[in-house]
């Protein structure tokens, strides 16, 4: 009877102590996720910012570039492929397809607004416009506050895939509905620069 309470016993205290263990994995995998969907807010803010600028960018340019529409149309379709992207990972930035499908309509606004830009350049007009020149420079600094929130988003999927792959995490993840994470990484390497703008007076 006493070697029947002490094997229950023990059989309790394990059932206790993985339960702990998976309400401590469940906790920290949580806020894991929680950590890399608010750095993904923080791309989604920025991008809103940079979707906003650029019928701007298009709106002045029109004047000066005529015989460059298709260039003109190109941004603005690229553009509205990004935000469809856009709202589609910000809604559930869980998604590996949603996160990879943004990563990819950014790889082609980003190089459509690199086109407009380098057709810019050969326009001195269009250089010297105080409106474009402002652009410009607002569009910069929305791409590099772009490049280091994706690089806060991409650290912080790292730590939630790392906790999720090691052991004993690894065991429960995928039952507990943790999946992997995927980074925002723009595939082309030329488009991992953002694009080079310069309108200074010349």
């Amino acid at each position: 009877m006493t070697a029947l309470v002490i094997v229950l016993g023990v059989m309790l205290g394990l059932v206790v102590l993985v339960g702990l263990l998976v309400v401590g994995l469940y906790n920290s995998l949580v806020s894991l996720r929680n950590r890399y969907k608010n750095a993904f807010s923080q791309i989604d803010v920025q991008l809103k910012r940079r979707y906003d600028l650029i019928p701007n960018l298009v709106e002045t340019a029109k004047g000066y570039l005529q015989h460059e529409r298709e260039t003109l149309e190109a941004v603005i379709r690229a553009r509205n492929v990004a935000v469809s992207a856009a709202n589609a990972a910000a809604r559930d930035p869980g998604s590996a397809s949603a996160v990879r499908g943004l990563a990819s309509a950014e790889a082609g606004l980003g190089g459509a607004l690199s086109r407009l830009l380098v057709v810019s350049e050969q326009y001195p007009d269009l250089k010297a416009n105080q409106n474009m020149m402002q652009l410009t420079e607002e569009l910069t600094s929305t791409e590099n506050k772009i490049a280091f929130a994706r690089q806060a988003y991409n650290d912080a999927v790292m730590a939630y895939n790392t906790r999720r792959e090691r052991f004993p995490a690894v065991l429960f993840a995928g039952a507990l509905g943790f999946d992997a994470a995927e980074p925002f990484e723009i595939d082309n390497v030329a488009e991992r620069q953002a694009p080079r703008v310069s309108f200074a007076r010349t």
